[in-house]
């Protein structure tokens, strides 16, 4: 029941200019990278109902089916990819990297918002502190970026292939 886009090749800046608003200084310096292959992403977070197909269980705090799950770990997910790789007989499914999440949620834009830099409209596509209740909600209630993904702005934070790192002095681009 997982709907996945195809991702195009291509190229963006990753990263926050000092000056974007809800930027953190993690995210700096601005850097080009380039993607130089088509990849698939999944067009929203893992539901609990999928997560409970493949592991069997819910550690989420909030319930519901299309529901988000949270309260994971990133070991958590990666057991779910591999149970999931084991179920479909393939070693297809992986965690984005870092960059190819941003590439995807920013969706050839470069703007602070794949929607563009007004911060008014942000609810039209996103939960977040101010209009979520302090609560997850149903993925695809809110608009999806241009290239189809949903809730790449709130809801849940995902997690990614790679190790954190406190900035992107080191950080690859390709």
């Amino acid at each position: 029941g997982m709907q996945f886009v195809k991702i195009p090749v291509g190229e963006f800046y990753m990263g926050a200019q000092e000056e974007e608003m809800y930027s953190d200084r993690d995210e700096r310096p601005i850097h080009q990278v380039s993607i130089g292959y088509e990849f698939y992403i999944g067009v929203y977070e893992v539901t609990q109902e999928q997560w409970k197909t493949v592991m069997g269980t819910d550690p989420s705090e909030f319930k519901g089916n299309d529901l988000p799950v949270e309260k994971v770990s990133w070991h958590d997910v990666e057991k779910f990819v591999d149970k999931l790789n084991e179920m479909e007989g393939t070693d297809t499914y992986r965690l984005p990297t870092e960059a190819e999440w941003e590439y995807a949620a920013r969706a050839g834009t470069s703007t602070a918002f794949s929607f563009g830099n007004d911060k008014d409209r942000l609810s039209e596509y996103a939960w977040y502190d101010g209009n979520s209740e302090k609560k997850t909600h149903p993925v695809r209630m809110k608009d999806p970026n241009p290239w189809g993904l949903y809730d790449v702005h709130g809801n849940v934070a995902e997690w990614v292939l790679d190790e954190y790192h406190s900035n992107y002095q080191k950080a690859p681009t390709d």
